[in-house]
């Protein structure tokens, strides 16, 4: 695996995980100071995301096989 995909898909998962934790923030804080201080944690939890990437991938991938399985 090449350094540049390793490091396209780790700014890909960063950025979808910075969005969501931004929304989270904003939903859970109220507008204001979602919006003013929830961009904070969702920079750290998106670099930390982009950073294990592979693992985050694996978590998603269990979570979707025991959702979709037959049981």
């Amino acid at each position: 695996m090449s350094g540049n995909t390793y490091s396209t898909w780790a700014v890909i998962t960063g950025v979808i995980f910075f969005i969501g934790l931004w929304i989270y923030a904003i939903s859970q804080w109220g507008l204001l100071f979602g919006l003013l201080f929830g961009w904070l944690p969702a920079l750290i939890g998106g670099f930390i995301a982009g950073i294990l990437w592979p693992l985050v991938a694996i978590v998603i991938g269990i979570i979707l096989f025991m959702i979709f399985s037959n049981h």
